[in-house]
Parts: structure tokens; sequence; C-alpha cells
């Protein structure tokens, strides 16, 4: 968001890391750069002289408003199609959802569902979001145009998509479809399955936040006991340096002067720290640090692993310096900022807000306002530190953030407060009743503790994945993979073998 110039992940990607006072922007930055990363290793597949290039890319014409008969107004969404291992009309079609950010070709190239496409001769179809990536609708980002953005309004696309590709590529009507999706798409392919069972045969709901929640304290719980976990590289000394750390850079803010000015230089900043709201951008932006090492522990491209944090945090604990620990912090910034290419970090509030009400579709970086808008009005999902075992610092708090939605879309925070409740109302939360979903979660993952991680009966399933960060299933498989992690995705196959065992009953049934 705000300096986007400061941040160059590459010719068409302007970024800027931590310039919201939610940690999310971080978080957003670094999904962001692990998908880049992994996708660069998953090149287009070509079949031979002269043949398509896989993936493919196409186009549907979906309309603005799918709960209004009378608007005529349309938007086209972009897909990618990998028919490589298609081998029947009447196989399964395995269709992955994209979420908050631009769906790229990998998303039908590597990882799953495009590893599992070849033991059942599957279709694979990734759907880019509405309003994301290239599926942005004409006429801007305004909140006149904001209202045609939501789950509900992308769950509607995600069954239009279903009928309309069945057609496109002559899918026998006995096949069977099953969702993928990772993070807030994973929700929405086990939403896809809970409103629309008669066309979404199952789900796979990767890391899927499916409790909206405003004040998402739980995910810094997460953070702290992950930071004490052996298995990990974690220890109870490195949350103690963590914490040591936090007290030292909130001492120094506090200290004012060339204290102050030095903290500054040494931790990057673009501009002076000395209004209260940029030194909570700050300390919001560290706290981001830190959880996306945990978030994303031992991922291929992640800049810091929970192993590396700790290192660092205790690697002149030698000399019992209080410092120490903020030097081990302050080098973490460092590397962060060099795995993503950034001179300087940008904590100025007033440039957050200004960024996040730029309307231009072409400039206002990769989702940001969207997902703001998203979670004003939807999920909350603010993550907080204000709880007494906090071990971070306690700002931003939850009014600043909930400030954002009154500030960029004039929504009050009564109003988010309604919001979440009826996402929750609507959807279950945590108790949707669907069948036929299987949710994955990684116990490191923070986001998990607002998932499924237990089965509620035979035809809901939870798989919970002990040492696996967020998303981590859905991951290229590699030889530095834990145990745990590849019986995971055993777990996987064999459920889907399962269902597709049923779908195949189904058939000879009913003579399909």
């Amino acid at each position: 968001m705000a300096q986007r110039s400061a941040l160059r992940l590459g010719p068409l990607l302007l970024l800027s890391l931590c310039a919201s006072s939610t940690p999310v922007s971080l978080l957003r930055r670094l999904g962001e750069h692990l998908g880049q990363i992994q996708d660069s290793s998953s090149p287009s597949l070509s079949l031979g002289p002269g043949a398509v290039a896989i993936p493919k890319q196409g186009w549907l014409e979906q309309p603005l408003d799918p709960f209004n008969a009378s608007d005529t107004r349309s938007f086209l969404q972009r897909y990618w199609v990998n028919d490589q291992h298609w081998t029947s009309q009447r196989g399964p079609v395995f269709l992955h959802l994209g979420g908050e950010s631009s769906l790229r070709s990998g998303s039908v190239l590597r990882g799953h569902p495009t590893a599992l496409a070849p033991a059942w001769g599957a279709l694979v179809i990734g759907l880019e979001h509405r309003f994301y990536g290239l599926s942005v609708p004409a006429g801007g980002l305004d909140v006149a145009q904001l209202r045609f953005l939501s789950s509900r309004h992308a769950l509607a696309d995600v069954a239009s998509a279903r009928l309309a590709l069945a057609r496109l590529f002559n899918v026998s009507t006995s096949s069977p479809w099953i969702c993928f999706g990772g993070s807030y798409a994973g929700s929405l392919a086990a939403w896809a399955r809970l409103k629309f069972p008669h066309l979404i045969f199952a789900s796979v709901a990767s890391s899927a936040p499916v409790r909206a929640t405003l004040d998402f304290s739980e995910y810094n719980e997460v953070v702290s006991r992950s930071l004490t976990r052996t298995a990990l590289g974690g220890s109870p000394e490195c949350l103690a340096a963590a914490s040591a750390a936090f007290a030292e850079v909130e001492r120094r803010l506090h200290a004012g002067g060339a204290t102050r000015s030095a903290l500054r230089a040494e931790l990057g900043a673009c501009s002076p720290l000395d209004r209260a709201e940029d030194q909570a951008e700050l300390l919001g932006a560290l706290q981001a640090l830190v959880g996306g090492a945990v978030q994303y522990d031992a991922q291929a491209g992640v800049p810091l692993s929970v192993r590396g944090l700790c290192g660092l945090l205790l690697e002149g604990r030698s000399n019992r310096s209080r410092s120490a620990p903020y030097h081990g912090l302050r080098r973490a910034v460092q590397v962060v900022m060099h795995s993503l290419g950034q001179r300087c970090l940008s904590f100025s509030r007033a440039e957050t807000v200004a960024q996040l009400k730029v309307t231009d579709s072409q400039v206002s970086g990769v989702g940001d306002r969207q997902w703001l808008y998203q979670t004003c009005t939807e999920f909350g999902f603010y993550i907080t530190c204000e709880g007494p075992r906090c071990p971070f610092s306690q700002v931003p708090a939850l009014p600043s953030q909930l400030e954002l939605c009154e500030q960029v879309f004039g929504l009050s925070a009564s109003s988010v407060v309604q919001a979440v409740a009826q996402t929750n109302s609507y959807y279950g939360g945590q108790t949707p009743g669907a069948t036929q979903v299987l949710f994955i979660n990684g116990d490191t993952d923070p986001w998990h503790v607002l998932s499924i991680t237990q089965a509620s009966g035979p035809l809901e399933s939870a798989l919970l994945i002990p040492s696996a960060s967020h998303c981590m299933d859905m991951a290229p498989e590699r030889p530095s993979d834990s145990p745990s992690l590849r019986l995971g995705r055993q777990s996987i196959f064999q459920q889907l073998q399962t269902w597709l065992r049923l779908a195949e009953e189904s058939q000879v049934r009913s003579g399909a």
C-alpha cells in the first residue's frame, strides 16, 4: 500500500511491506512472495510440437449482481485449465478456488489438486475470485462498486462457473466436481459444498478460517506457543527474547530524540516515527514479522522460519545484554527486507489510509483495499495483542484497526461487529453442518483456531497435521517434508478415494 515504490518484487508488482495497522498486510506480502517463488518453479507444460501449452487461460462472463436479474451488468472472470491428466468426460473435475489475491497459473500446475489429478484422470480448473487479479469489474473500486464484493457473490460465481464450464468442456452430468481451496478460499470451498451440494460433490478445505471473529487475539496465542516448541526450533528462551525485543523497541520509541532517530535508522523506516499512530504501525509490523515466521514456518521461499527467527533473537544472549534480543529482531527485519527487495519500510498511517482510498484497480496494489473491505463487511480477523499473556506490544489495539473501516469506507465499528455476527449466522461458524468436506489444518498455523480441527461426524472429516504451517498440505512435495505432512497428504488421498468411489457407485446405479 503506502510507499509502493519502496518494494520491488518484479516489474508488474509494486507492493509495500507493513504499511497497514493490521498485520494482515505483511502476511499478505509474505503469502504473495511465497506464491511467486513456488510459481517460478512450475513452468508451463508443453505436450509437444504444435500442441497447446498447459495451462490454458480463459474467461467467463459473469453477472455483476447475481442476486438481481434486472441488473444486466457483467464482468469477465478469469480461469485456468490443465487437462493434461483428463482421460474421460465422465471423470472428476477438481475446481481450485481463488481467494483474496490474483490466481496464477500455478494453481493448476503444482501442489494439490494437480498432484492428485493423475490418479483419477481429473480435469483441473482454477477460478479467480471476483475483484482480485485480472477479474476486476470495470468501474473501479469505489464503495458503490465494492457492494458486489463478498463471499456470497463469490459463491454465486462458483455455482455459475460450475455450470458454464461443464457445458464448455462437455463434462458429463454425472462427473463429480470437487472444490479445493486454501485459507479464505478454503472457507469458500467448504461453503460451496454447504450451499450448493447439488453442484459440488465434495470439498477439500485447507487452513480455512470458517469462524469470523472481530478480535483475533488467539492468533498471537498460537504464535507464542509455537515460539516455545522445540520441534520447530523454538524454546521458552526464544519467546522470552521476543518479548524483551519488543519491550526494548517500545522503550526506544518512548525515549524520543536521538534514541528514536537511531531506532528509525536501525529498523529501516522510510520516515520519522514521531506520531503515536506511526509508532503503532511499526509495532504492528514487527508483530506481523514474528507471526509470519510462524504462519509460514518451513515453507519454500519463506524469509524466516521459527528456527531462523529464534536463532537471531538468541544470537547475543551470552553477553547478557538487554539489547541483544532487540538487535536480533533488527536483523530479522533486515532479512525480510532483503528477501522482499525493499530498501525501507513505510509506517505512516496517513500514507496507509491514502493508499487504501485509491479506487483505481491498476494502482491499488494486490487487493489490499478489496480485502480490507471484506474484513470490514464480513470477517473482522483483526489480530490483536491486548491480553495479559501476550508477549508482544499491546498496540495497535482493536479500535485503531476498526478505525480504518471508518476512514477508508465510512463504515462504523458497530456495523463491523454486526457484519461479523451475520457471517457466522449465515455459514454456521465452526459448526457449518456441511457434508463431504475435509478440513485440513496444521497446528503451527495460527489460523487453525478459526477452522474445524475435529470431525463432527462421518461425513465431515478433519485432519490436524502436527508441526505444519498455513496451507502447507497444498504446497508441492519436497524431500524435506516431515513424516507428519507426508502422512497427512496420504490421508487426503484416501479421503478422495472414498469420495470418488461413492461417486462411481452412484454413476453405476444411475446408469450414467
